[in-house]
């Protein structure tokens, strides 16, 4: 079975959470015989990691002369192109706030430069919209050039790119819902959003779903029936914690650690509030914010309105190695996400030997076991789990070692049998 994958973003040029999910199903579906997956980005650069896959940058086919094969799609592409602000599945270096941007009418022609060829920034910038539209586009193109069976398209920006692969040949569509407008607005839906996101959803043949909780919100928000929407759960990529262990904390308090966006849809506010009831308790502690986002500035002012800033810390946006050295100085991990698809990074702590403490309204909470859960709103149960786990090193300890294990058994490669059952029941 030869598959024609649509996504966005590819090790190492990710922005956030949709990169890395992509490149480890990818690497899990290279282990199934007989199974071959050629990854379409927007943009190649040269340098990614092709070992598991053939990997194709849109900005790199020529499109001068060629037909596009667009029968009925022309009117499904309009909507697309419209000046709204939006909030795209990225990570807080590029959460932007998108300017009014105006393109032409027409879908007859596309800007391409002396060889033929259509350039993409394959970033989340002002011209977001004009650049999921040329995507779709030049998708039609490649459907046309590359033998393959099945069409997978990961997240909203890439649901046009897989409609118009589908209309060039008549393959069937799998599209794979990351995270929904609701997720990222926090219900203050987007309607373009919206509309891109319903209209793929119509057209594939199967959805899947990061977990049961956005698998609900695609049948019951966007009117899907049940019987197409199917959950994979994500995974996390193996790693190797020998050199990250010795790295040591320059302070004996104990340390209590959020680390993501700083939006509305990760729950920060509740963090603070949390830490102040905590406070009240203990003294040696600190909690330290890593990350970066729209609300920021918020959180730091409520911090300091509590009076706990000289306990508090804002480390700005990490990265790579950086959020796994802030891990292995942490005593526990709190993800209190008002509503998250799923969330690899209580898998990531968890690798790192750090309890963690998540909300009931994330979709990881659906699989594991060895983590502690509460309502994201419900700071006094969360501020007794924190001092628990911080003033009682067995409890500590038992979450530590069942915790490891339990992560260790969420491989790619099981992900990826469940993902090419899918494929398999489009065709049955």
């Amino acid at each position: 079975m030869r598959v024609l994958m649509f996504g966005w973003e590819f090790p190492p040029h990710i922005s956030g959470g949709l990169g890395t999910a992509s490149y480890g199903l990818t690497r899990g579906l290279s282990h199934i015989h007989d199974l071959q997956v050629l990854f379409v980005v927007p943009k190649a650069y040269g340098d990614e990691d092709e070992s598991s896959i053939k990997l194709v940058g849109a900005n790199h086919i020529p499109v001068r002369h060629r037909r596009l094969e667009l029968k009925h799609f022309s009117k499904k592409l309009d909507y697309i192109e419209v000046d709204s602000k939006l909030v795209p599945y990225i990570d807080p270096e590029e959460f932007w706030r998108l300017t009014r941007h105006e393109v032409s009418g027409s879908l007859k022609y596309l800007n391409t430069n002396v060889e033929g060829k259509v350039e993409f920034s394959g970033k989340y910038g002002a011209n977001l919209m004009q650049e999921i539209r040329d995507y779709a586009l030049v998708a039609n193109i490649i459907a046309q050039d590359y033998q393959f069976d099945i069409i997978h398209a990961h997240d909203w920006l890439t649901y046009p790119a897989g409609m118009a692969a589908k209309e060039a040949t008549g393959k069937p569509l799998v599209i794979h819902v990351h995270a929904t407008d609701f997720d990222r607005s926090g219900g203050n839906v987007n309607p373009a959003v919206y509309d891109i996101e319903k209209r793929g959803m119509d057209a594939a043949d199967k959805i899947i779903t990061v977990s049961n909780l956005t698998r609900n919100i695609v049948i019951e928000k966007y009117g899907i029936p049940a019987h197409k929407v199917v959950t994979v759960y994500n995974a996390v990529e193996p790693v190797e914690n020998a050199e990250r262990e010795k790295l040591k904390r320059g302070v004996s308090d104990k340390v209590v650690t959020f680390l993501g966006r700083i939006t509305m849809q990760k729950g920060p506010e509740y963090f603070i509030e949390t830490a102040h009831l905590v406070l009240k308790k203990m003294k040696n502690v600190r909690f330290v914010m890593a990350g970066s986002g729209d609300m920021m500035e918020k959180m730091i002012r409520r911090a300091a309105q509590l009076k706990i800033m000289d306990r508090f810390h804002f480390t700005g946006f990490l990265k790579g190695e950086e959020v796994f050295n802030m891990l292995s100085m942490s005593d526990i991990y709190v993800m209190p996400s008002v509503s998250e698809p799923f969330g690899i990074s209580p898998l990531e702590a968890m690798q790192s030997n750090v309890p963690v403490l998540i909300s009931h309204q994330s979709g990881v909470a659906e699989i594991l076991t060895y983590a502690i859960k509460t309502n994201f709103w419900d700071v006094h149960a969360m501020a007794d789990a924190i001092y628990g786990v911080l003033n009682y090193p067995a409890l500590s300890k038992m979450f530590v070692k069942h915790g490891k294990a339990e992560v260790d058994s969420l491989k790619w490669e099981n992900s990826a049998v469940h993902v090419k059952q899918v494929y398999d029941s489009v065709f049955n």
